[in-house]
Protein backbone atom coordinates (compact mmCIF):
# COMPACT_ATOMS: atom_id res chain seq x y z
CA UNK A 1 0.00 0.00 0.00
CA UNK A 2 2.72 2.41 0.91
CA UNK A 3 6.08 1.41 -0.61
CA UNK A 4 8.79 3.37 1.14
CA UNK A 5 11.60 4.94 -0.83
CA UNK A 6 15.22 4.43 0.10
CA UNK A 7 17.23 7.23 1.70
CA UNK A 8 18.49 9.85 -0.74
CA UNK A 9 21.78 11.72 -0.81
CA UNK A 10 23.38 12.72 2.45
CA UNK A 11 22.65 16.11 3.94
CA UNK A 12 24.93 18.88 2.72
CA UNK A 13 26.53 21.07 5.35
CA UNK A 14 24.14 23.87 6.19
CA UNK A 15 26.41 26.33 7.94
CA UNK A 16 30.05 27.37 7.98
CA UNK A 17 32.31 25.25 10.15
CA UNK A 18 33.16 28.28 12.26
CA UNK A 19 29.67 28.03 13.71
CA UNK A 20 29.92 24.32 14.63
CA UNK A 21 28.92 23.51 18.19
CA UNK A 22 31.62 21.95 20.34
CA UNK A 23 31.00 19.55 23.19
CA UNK A 24 30.16 20.89 26.64
CA UNK A 25 33.66 20.32 27.96
CA UNK A 26 33.36 21.87 31.41
CA UNK A 27 30.39 20.51 33.31
CA UNK A 28 31.00 22.96 36.15
CA UNK A 29 30.53 25.96 33.87
CA UNK A 30 27.06 27.41 34.37
CA UNK A 31 25.05 27.35 31.10
CA UNK A 32 24.65 30.76 29.54
CA UNK A 33 21.68 32.40 27.89
CA UNK A 34 21.90 34.41 24.70
CA UNK A 35 19.26 36.20 22.67
CA UNK A 36 18.57 36.43 18.95
CA UNK A 37 16.23 38.85 17.21
CA UNK A 38 15.48 39.65 13.56
CA UNK A 39 16.81 43.19 14.07
CA UNK A 40 19.93 42.13 15.97
CA UNK A 41 23.58 41.97 14.96
CA UNK A 42 26.00 39.06 15.04
CA UNK A 43 28.65 41.44 16.30
CA UNK A 44 26.50 42.39 19.30
CA UNK A 45 26.84 40.92 22.77
CA UNK A 46 23.89 38.52 22.41
CA UNK A 47 22.18 39.94 25.46
CA UNK A 48 18.47 40.66 25.79
CA UNK A 49 19.13 44.31 24.90
CA UNK A 50 21.80 43.59 22.26
CA UNK A 51 20.71 40.37 20.56
CA UNK A 52 22.40 38.47 17.77
CA UNK A 53 20.83 38.43 14.30
CA UNK A 54 21.25 34.75 13.41
CA UNK A 55 20.27 31.66 15.33
CA UNK A 56 23.51 29.98 14.31
CA UNK A 57 25.53 32.77 15.93
CA UNK A 58 23.56 32.16 19.12
CA UNK A 59 24.25 28.42 18.98
CA UNK A 60 27.95 29.10 18.52
CA UNK A 61 27.93 31.39 21.56
CA UNK A 62 26.63 28.66 23.88
CA UNK A 63 29.05 25.97 22.75
CA UNK A 64 29.75 25.17 26.41
CA UNK A 65 26.04 24.61 27.00
CA UNK A 66 23.20 27.05 27.38
CA UNK A 67 20.02 28.49 25.96
CA UNK A 68 19.37 30.41 22.75
CA UNK A 69 16.26 32.54 23.20
CA UNK A 70 14.54 33.66 20.01
CA UNK A 71 12.61 36.90 20.10
CA UNK A 72 9.43 37.14 18.05
CA UNK A 73 9.60 37.72 14.31
CA UNK A 74 10.57 35.95 11.11
CA UNK A 75 13.92 34.23 10.51
CA UNK A 76 14.76 33.15 6.95
CA UNK A 77 17.41 30.89 8.41
CA UNK A 78 18.36 27.26 8.83
CA UNK A 79 20.21 26.18 11.96
CA UNK A 80 22.56 23.29 12.68
CA UNK A 81 23.33 21.62 16.00
CA UNK A 82 26.10 19.10 15.38
CA UNK A 83 28.01 17.59 18.30
CA UNK A 84 26.03 19.88 20.58
CA UNK A 85 25.74 19.26 24.30
CA UNK A 86 23.18 20.79 26.67
CA UNK A 87 21.88 23.36 24.18
CA UNK A 88 18.29 24.59 24.05
CA UNK A 89 16.69 26.74 21.34
CA UNK A 90 13.46 28.25 22.60
CA UNK A 91 10.97 31.02 22.02
CA UNK A 92 11.10 34.05 24.29
CA UNK A 93 8.26 34.04 26.78
CA UNK A 94 5.07 35.26 25.16
CA UNK A 95 6.75 35.77 21.76
CA UNK A 96 6.40 33.98 18.45
CA UNK A 97 9.53 33.25 16.40
CA UNK A 98 8.97 31.86 12.89
CA UNK A 99 11.62 30.00 10.90
CA UNK A 100 10.46 30.67 7.35
CA UNK A 101 12.15 28.68 4.60
CA UNK A 102 10.15 30.11 1.70
CA UNK A 103 13.12 32.15 0.43
CA UNK A 104 15.68 29.38 0.93
CA UNK A 105 16.84 26.94 -1.74
CA UNK A 106 16.27 23.28 -0.93
CA UNK A 107 19.36 21.29 -1.99
CA UNK A 108 19.42 17.73 -3.31
CA UNK A 109 18.95 15.11 -0.62
CA UNK A 110 17.79 15.59 2.96
CA UNK A 111 18.00 19.10 4.36
CA UNK A 112 16.27 20.73 7.28
CA UNK A 113 15.35 24.02 8.83
CA UNK A 114 16.65 22.61 12.14
CA UNK A 115 19.35 19.95 11.78
CA UNK A 116 20.49 17.96 14.84
CA UNK A 117 23.25 15.34 14.66
CA UNK A 118 25.47 13.47 17.13
CA UNK A 119 24.25 15.61 20.01
CA UNK A 120 23.28 15.16 23.65
CA UNK A 121 20.64 16.96 25.75
CA UNK A 122 19.43 19.23 22.98
CA UNK A 123 15.96 20.82 22.96
CA UNK A 124 14.01 22.73 20.32
CA UNK A 125 10.83 24.22 21.68
CA UNK A 126 8.15 26.76 20.92
CA UNK A 127 9.13 27.51 17.31
CA UNK A 128 7.02 27.82 14.19
CA UNK A 129 8.65 26.27 11.11
CA UNK A 130 7.12 26.76 7.69
CA UNK A 131 7.61 27.47 4.01
CA UNK A 132 10.55 25.13 3.34
CA UNK A 133 9.49 23.52 0.07
CA UNK A 134 10.65 22.52 -3.38
CA UNK A 135 9.42 21.20 -6.71
CA UNK A 136 12.68 19.35 -7.28
CA UNK A 137 11.97 15.62 -7.02
CA UNK A 138 15.50 15.07 -5.66
CA UNK A 139 15.09 17.45 -2.73
CA UNK A 140 13.79 16.25 0.65
CA UNK A 141 12.81 19.23 2.82
CA UNK A 142 12.43 18.51 6.54
CA UNK A 143 11.24 20.76 9.33
CA UNK A 144 13.29 19.24 12.19
CA UNK A 145 15.80 16.46 11.41
CA UNK A 146 17.60 14.31 14.01
CA UNK A 147 20.25 11.92 12.73
CA UNK A 148 23.54 10.25 13.54
CA UNK A 149 23.79 9.11 17.16
CA UNK A 150 22.00 11.33 19.69
CA UNK A 151 20.88 11.11 23.30
CA UNK A 152 18.20 13.11 25.09
CA UNK A 153 16.88 15.21 22.20
CA UNK A 154 13.54 16.90 22.96
CA UNK A 155 11.31 18.50 20.34
CA UNK A 156 8.33 20.10 22.04
CA UNK A 157 5.69 22.74 21.53
CA UNK A 158 6.70 23.47 17.93
CA UNK A 159 4.48 23.89 14.91
CA UNK A 160 5.72 22.55 11.56
CA UNK A 161 3.38 23.32 8.69
CA UNK A 162 2.80 24.23 5.04
CA UNK A 163 6.01 22.84 3.61
CA UNK A 164 7.21 19.83 1.63
CA UNK A 165 7.83 18.54 -1.87
CA UNK A 166 5.48 19.94 -4.50
CA UNK A 167 6.71 17.86 -7.45
CA UNK A 168 3.72 16.68 -9.44
CA UNK A 169 5.05 13.57 -11.19
CA UNK A 170 2.13 11.16 -11.04
CA UNK A 171 2.90 7.69 -9.71
CA UNK A 172 6.47 8.48 -8.67
CA UNK A 173 7.64 7.40 -5.22
CA UNK A 174 10.84 9.46 -5.57
CA UNK A 175 9.41 12.66 -4.04
CA UNK A 176 9.78 12.98 -0.27
CA UNK A 177 9.55 15.35 2.67
CA UNK A 178 9.07 15.17 6.44
CA UNK A 179 7.75 17.40 9.19
CA UNK A 180 9.83 15.90 12.04
CA UNK A 181 12.21 13.03 11.25
CA UNK A 182 14.67 10.95 13.24
CA UNK A 183 16.98 8.73 11.20
CA UNK A 184 19.19 6.52 13.33
CA UNK A 185 21.82 6.05 10.64
CA UNK A 186 24.80 5.22 12.86
CA UNK A 187 25.47 1.51 13.56
CA UNK A 188 27.64 2.36 16.57
CA UNK A 189 25.41 4.82 18.42
CA UNK A 190 21.62 4.87 18.46
CA UNK A 191 19.27 7.81 18.78
CA UNK A 192 18.07 7.28 22.36
CA UNK A 193 15.89 9.19 24.78
CA UNK A 194 14.17 11.06 21.94
CA UNK A 195 11.00 12.93 22.94
CA UNK A 196 8.61 14.45 20.37
CA UNK A 197 5.91 16.04 22.47
CA UNK A 198 2.96 18.40 21.99
CA UNK A 199 3.88 19.63 18.54
CA UNK A 200 1.48 20.48 15.74
CA UNK A 201 2.41 19.11 12.31
CA UNK A 202 0.04 19.98 9.50
CA UNK A 203 -0.60 20.78 5.85
CA UNK A 204 2.48 19.00 4.56
CA UNK A 205 3.17 17.72 1.02
CA UNK A 206 5.07 14.53 1.79
CA UNK A 207 5.21 12.45 -1.37
CA UNK A 208 6.16 8.92 -0.28
CA UNK A 209 7.27 9.94 3.22
CA UNK A 210 5.79 10.73 6.62
CA UNK A 211 4.72 13.63 8.81
CA UNK A 212 6.59 12.36 11.89
CA UNK A 213 8.96 9.40 11.61
CA UNK A 214 11.49 7.40 13.62
CA UNK A 215 13.53 5.22 11.27
CA UNK A 216 16.39 2.78 11.82
CA UNK A 217 18.59 2.77 14.91
CA UNK A 218 16.22 4.67 17.19
CA UNK A 219 16.01 2.94 20.56
CA UNK A 220 13.92 4.31 23.43
CA UNK A 221 11.70 7.18 22.30
CA UNK A 222 8.34 8.83 22.95
CA UNK A 223 5.94 10.53 20.53
CA UNK A 224 3.25 11.99 22.78
CA UNK A 225 0.49 14.56 22.80
CA UNK A 226 1.03 15.81 19.26
CA UNK A 227 -1.65 17.03 16.88
CA UNK A 228 -0.98 15.90 13.33
CA UNK A 229 -3.52 16.77 10.69
CA UNK A 230 -4.29 17.58 7.07
CA UNK A 231 -1.16 15.97 5.63
CA UNK A 232 -1.08 13.92 2.43
CA UNK A 233 0.73 10.89 3.79
CA UNK A 234 1.36 8.94 7.00
CA UNK A 235 0.90 10.76 10.30
CA UNK A 236 3.32 8.89 12.62
CA UNK A 237 5.56 6.05 11.44
CA UNK A 238 8.05 3.75 13.21
CA UNK A 239 10.20 2.06 10.57
CA UNK A 240 12.63 -0.82 10.32
CA UNK A 241 14.62 -2.59 7.62
CA UNK A 242 15.03 0.30 5.20
CA UNK A 243 18.52 1.23 3.94
CA UNK A 244 19.00 3.54 6.92
CA UNK A 245 22.02 1.65 8.25
CA UNK A 246 24.82 0.27 6.02
CA UNK A 247 24.08 -3.01 4.19
CA UNK A 248 25.80 -5.21 6.79
CA UNK A 249 23.28 -4.03 9.42
CA UNK A 250 20.15 -3.62 7.32
CA UNK A 251 18.37 -6.80 8.41
CA UNK A 252 19.43 -6.69 12.04
CA UNK A 253 17.52 -5.42 15.06
CA UNK A 254 19.80 -2.37 15.15
CA UNK A 255 18.00 -1.11 12.05
CA UNK A 256 14.55 -0.96 13.65
CA UNK A 257 12.70 1.74 15.56
CA UNK A 258 12.18 -0.01 18.89
CA UNK A 259 11.25 0.37 22.56
CA UNK A 260 9.02 3.33 21.81
CA UNK A 261 5.73 4.88 22.88
CA UNK A 262 3.13 6.56 20.67
CA UNK A 263 0.45 7.92 23.01
CA UNK A 264 -2.04 10.70 23.48
CA UNK A 265 -1.74 12.00 19.94
CA UNK A 266 -4.58 13.28 17.76
CA UNK A 267 -4.09 12.31 14.12
CA UNK A 268 -6.76 13.28 11.63
CA UNK A 269 -7.38 14.01 7.97
CA UNK A 270 -4.33 12.08 6.78
CA UNK A 271 -5.38 11.45 3.19
CA UNK A 272 -3.34 10.30 0.16
CA UNK A 273 -5.86 11.37 -2.49
CA UNK A 274 -4.23 14.16 -4.46
CA UNK A 275 -0.71 13.07 -3.48
CA UNK A 276 1.06 12.41 -6.82
CA UNK A 277 3.05 9.52 -5.32
CA UNK A 278 -0.17 7.54 -4.85
CA UNK A 279 -1.69 7.90 -8.30
CA UNK A 280 -2.14 4.81 -10.44
CA UNK A 281 -4.13 3.89 -13.52
CA UNK A 282 -7.06 3.07 -11.25
CA UNK A 283 -6.96 6.43 -9.51
CA UNK A 284 -5.88 7.50 -6.02
CA UNK A 285 -5.41 4.90 -3.35
CA UNK A 286 -6.54 5.24 0.25
CA UNK A 287 -3.02 4.48 1.49
CA UNK A 288 -2.18 6.99 4.21
CA UNK A 289 -2.08 5.63 7.76
CA UNK A 290 -2.76 7.78 10.77
CA UNK A 291 -0.40 5.62 12.88
CA UNK A 292 1.92 3.07 11.30
CA UNK A 293 4.47 0.57 12.55
CA UNK A 294 6.42 -0.63 9.51
CA UNK A 295 9.00 -3.10 10.75
CA UNK A 296 9.26 -1.69 14.26
CA UNK A 297 9.36 -3.75 17.45
CA UNK A 298 8.44 -3.40 21.14
CA UNK A 299 6.26 -0.32 20.69
CA UNK A 300 3.23 0.78 22.73
CA UNK A 301 0.48 2.62 20.85
CA UNK A 302 -1.99 3.81 23.46
CA UNK A 303 -4.69 6.39 24.03
CA UNK A 304 -4.53 8.06 20.64
CA UNK A 305 -7.44 9.63 18.79
CA UNK A 306 -7.27 8.69 15.12
CA UNK A 307 -9.96 10.23 12.96
CA UNK A 308 -10.84 10.56 9.28
CA UNK A 309 -7.61 9.13 7.87
CA UNK A 310 -7.34 6.65 5.02
CA UNK A 311 -6.28 3.89 7.44
CA UNK A 312 -6.47 4.39 11.19
CA UNK A 313 -3.67 2.20 12.60
CA UNK A 314 -1.47 -0.32 10.79
CA UNK A 315 1.07 -2.82 12.14
CA UNK A 316 2.99 -4.45 9.29
CA UNK A 317 6.34 -4.77 7.54
CA UNK A 318 6.75 -3.63 3.97
CA UNK A 319 10.15 -5.26 3.52
CA UNK A 320 9.89 -8.96 2.65
CA UNK A 321 12.71 -9.78 5.09
CA UNK A 322 11.18 -7.72 7.87
CA UNK A 323 8.61 -8.08 10.61
CA UNK A 324 6.48 -6.00 12.96
CA UNK A 325 6.31 -7.67 16.34
CA UNK A 326 5.65 -7.09 20.03
CA UNK A 327 3.56 -4.02 19.30
CA UNK A 328 0.74 -3.23 21.72
CA UNK A 329 -2.20 -1.26 20.33
CA UNK A 330 -4.42 -0.46 23.29
CA UNK A 331 -7.14 2.00 24.21
CA UNK A 332 -7.17 3.98 20.97
CA UNK A 333 -10.25 5.59 19.42
CA UNK A 334 -10.33 5.04 15.64
CA UNK A 335 -13.19 6.47 13.63
CA UNK A 336 -14.31 7.52 10.16
CA UNK A 337 -11.37 6.03 8.28
CA UNK A 338 -11.90 5.91 4.53
CA UNK A 339 -10.61 2.35 4.14
CA UNK A 340 -10.24 0.44 7.43
CA UNK A 341 -9.90 1.22 11.11
CA UNK A 342 -7.05 -1.12 12.13
CA UNK A 343 -5.05 -3.52 9.98
CA UNK A 344 -2.18 -5.92 10.47
CA UNK A 345 -0.20 -8.27 8.24
CA UNK A 346 1.58 -7.73 4.94
CA UNK A 347 -0.53 -6.13 2.24
CA UNK A 348 0.87 -8.32 -0.57
CA UNK A 349 2.01 -11.94 -0.89
CA UNK A 350 3.99 -11.85 -4.12
CA UNK A 351 1.06 -13.05 -6.19
CA UNK A 352 -0.28 -11.70 -9.42
CA UNK A 353 -2.81 -9.50 -7.67
CA UNK A 354 0.13 -7.75 -5.94
CA UNK A 355 2.23 -7.34 -9.05
CA UNK A 356 4.78 -9.74 -7.63
CA UNK A 357 5.43 -7.63 -4.53
CA UNK A 358 6.31 -9.56 -1.38
CA UNK A 359 5.90 -8.08 2.11
CA UNK A 360 7.01 -9.05 5.61
CA UNK A 361 5.32 -10.55 8.63
CA UNK A 362 3.31 -9.45 11.65
CA UNK A 363 3.40 -11.55 14.82
CA UNK A 364 3.16 -11.40 18.63
CA UNK A 365 1.22 -8.14 18.57
CA UNK A 366 -1.72 -7.21 20.81
CA UNK A 367 -4.79 -5.17 19.86
CA UNK A 368 -6.89 -4.61 22.96
CA UNK A 369 -9.45 -2.19 24.33
CA UNK A 370 -9.69 -0.11 21.16
CA UNK A 371 -12.90 1.51 19.97
CA UNK A 372 -13.44 1.29 16.21
CA UNK A 373 -16.44 3.17 14.91
CA UNK A 374 -17.84 4.08 11.50
CA UNK A 375 -14.73 3.20 9.52
CA UNK A 376 -14.80 2.43 5.78
CA UNK A 377 -16.56 5.66 4.95
CA UNK A 378 -16.02 4.79 1.26
CA UNK A 379 -18.52 1.95 1.86
CA UNK A 380 -16.71 -0.49 -0.43
CA UNK A 381 -17.26 -3.46 1.91
CA UNK A 382 -13.90 -3.20 3.66
CA UNK A 383 -13.96 -3.94 7.39
CA UNK A 384 -13.43 -2.19 10.63
CA UNK A 385 -10.51 -4.53 11.42
CA UNK A 386 -8.52 -6.03 8.54
CA UNK A 387 -6.16 -9.02 8.82
CA UNK A 388 -3.96 -9.56 5.78
CA UNK A 389 -1.04 -11.76 4.71
CA UNK A 390 1.87 -13.27 6.67
CA UNK A 391 0.25 -12.69 10.06
CA UNK A 392 0.24 -15.02 13.06
CA UNK A 393 0.21 -15.21 16.83
CA UNK A 394 -1.57 -11.91 17.34
CA UNK A 395 -4.20 -11.12 19.98
CA UNK A 396 -7.35 -9.18 19.11
CA UNK A 397 -9.28 -8.97 22.35
CA UNK A 398 -11.59 -6.69 24.27
CA UNK A 399 -12.24 -4.23 21.44
CA UNK A 400 -15.47 -2.41 20.68
CA UNK A 401 -16.10 -2.64 16.94
CA UNK A 402 -19.08 -0.81 15.48
CA UNK A 403 -19.55 -1.03 11.72
CA UNK A 404 -20.86 1.92 9.79
CA UNK A 405 -23.70 0.28 7.87
CA UNK A 406 -25.10 -2.79 6.13
CA UNK A 407 -22.62 -5.02 4.35
CA UNK A 408 -19.61 -3.66 6.24
CA UNK A 409 -17.54 -6.57 7.55
CA UNK A 410 -16.47 -6.45 11.15
CA UNK A 411 -13.28 -8.48 11.41
CA UNK A 412 -10.61 -10.14 9.26
CA UNK A 413 -11.95 -9.82 5.75
CA UNK A 414 -8.91 -11.20 4.00
CA UNK A 415 -7.14 -13.28 6.60
CA UNK A 416 -5.57 -15.50 3.95
CA UNK A 417 -4.75 -19.15 4.13
CA UNK A 418 -1.45 -19.32 5.99
CA UNK A 419 -2.36 -16.28 8.07
CA UNK A 420 -4.08 -16.36 11.41
CA UNK A 421 -2.16 -19.29 12.89
CA UNK A 422 -2.16 -18.97 16.66
CA UNK A 423 -4.27 -15.82 16.68
CA UNK A 424 -6.53 -15.15 19.66
CA UNK A 425 -9.71 -13.29 18.69
CA UNK A 426 -12.12 -13.04 21.60
CA UNK A 427 -13.84 -10.85 24.15
CA UNK A 428 -14.84 -8.26 21.58
CA UNK A 429 -18.09 -6.33 21.43
CA UNK A 430 -19.52 -6.04 17.92
CA UNK A 431 -22.38 -3.99 16.53
CA UNK A 432 -23.48 -2.54 13.23
CA UNK A 433 -25.45 0.58 12.46
CA UNK A 434 -27.70 -1.16 9.94
CA UNK A 435 -27.38 -4.90 10.57
CA UNK A 436 -28.28 -7.36 13.30
CA UNK A 437 -26.45 -10.45 14.54
CA UNK A 438 -28.05 -12.53 11.80
CA UNK A 439 -27.16 -10.30 8.87
CA UNK A 440 -23.81 -8.75 9.85
CA UNK A 441 -20.78 -10.29 8.19
CA UNK A 442 -17.31 -11.46 9.21
CA UNK A 443 -14.50 -12.90 7.17
CA UNK A 444 -11.77 -15.44 7.89
CA UNK A 445 -9.30 -17.09 5.51
CA UNK A 446 -11.00 -15.39 2.58
CA UNK A 447 -14.38 -16.88 3.47
CA UNK A 448 -17.25 -14.53 4.29
CA UNK A 449 -19.77 -15.57 6.93
CA UNK A 450 -23.19 -14.01 7.32
CA UNK A 451 -24.40 -14.02 10.88
CA UNK A 452 -22.51 -13.99 14.15
CA UNK A 453 -23.39 -17.58 15.00
CA UNK A 454 -22.31 -18.95 11.62
CA UNK A 455 -18.99 -17.13 11.83
CA UNK A 456 -18.23 -18.40 15.34
CA UNK A 457 -19.26 -21.97 14.57
CA UNK A 458 -17.08 -22.13 11.45
CA UNK A 459 -13.96 -20.47 12.85
CA UNK A 460 -13.98 -21.09 16.59
CA UNK A 461 -13.15 -17.41 17.10
CA UNK A 462 -14.91 -14.87 19.35
CA UNK A 463 -16.44 -17.56 21.60
CA UNK A 464 -16.86 -15.07 24.44
CA UNK A 465 -17.58 -12.03 22.29
CA UNK A 466 -20.98 -10.40 22.03
CA UNK A 467 -23.05 -8.72 19.38
CA UNK A 468 -24.88 -5.66 20.67
CA UNK A 469 -28.08 -4.23 19.26
CA UNK A 470 -26.71 -0.70 19.07
CA UNK A 471 -23.35 0.94 18.58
Amino acid sequence: MKPQVLAVAALAALVPSTFAVSAFADASHAPSTVYVAPGGSDSAAGSSTAPFATIQRGVSAVSSGGTVVLRGGTYAQRVSLHNANNVTITAAAGEHPVLDGSKLTVPTGRSAMVDIADSTSVAVQGLEITGYRTKDIAGMPIGIYVHGGDAGVTISGDRVHDMGNDNGTLGSMAMNAHGIAAYGDSPTRSISGLVIDHNEVDHLHLGASESVVVNGNVDGWRITGNRIHDDNNIGIDAIGFEATLPPAYRYTDLNRARNGVISGNTVENIISAGNPAYWSSTGWCNCADGLYVDGGTHIDIAGNTVHADDIGIEVAAENAKGAADHVTVEGNAVSDSRYVGITTGGYCDGGQDCGGVQTGTSFANTFSGNVLRNNNTDHDGSPEFLIQYHESGNRITGNTICAAGPGTLLIGTVARSGSGAGDVVDGNRYSAAAADAGSARWGWHSVTYTGFGAYRAATGLDASSVFAATC
